[in-house]
């Protein structure tokens, strides 16, 4: 799994919203809102909000280029190789990609 937010964005959302104790599991956060009693997820519109205006995580950058280099790579090879077959596992390791950096909202 990559992680969409960084710990950071999430405690400093908290912070200044007045939200206590962070609790992350897999792609699921929660915390104590002002005056609760028990946790709840961070708000839909608060994550989306964190994303717009933070951008994309450390782990997704490294997918993101990641992807960029092996195809690169496999282009390089496929020429070389005159083969499709690089182009393919390329192919393969983006779409692979592109599916675990797409946030989903419960």
């Amino acid at each position: 799994m990559i992680k969409h937010y960084c710990e950071d964005w999430l405690h400093e959302w908290c912070y200044d919203n007045g939200w206590t104790d962070l609790y992350i599991e897999r792609d699921l956060y929660w915390a104590f809102p002002p005056g609760a009693v028990m946790p709840e997820p961070i708000p839909v519109e608060a994550l989306r909000g964190i994303k717009a205006e933070k951008g994309l995580s450390g782990q997704e950058k490294l997918w993101s280029m990641s992807a960029a280099i092996a195809t690169v790579a496999a282009a390089i090879l496929s020429y070389a190789l005159k083969s499709p077959l690089p182009m393919g596992f390329a192919f393969a390791f983006g779409a692979v990609t592109v599916g675990l950096l797409e946030v989903e909202y419960n």
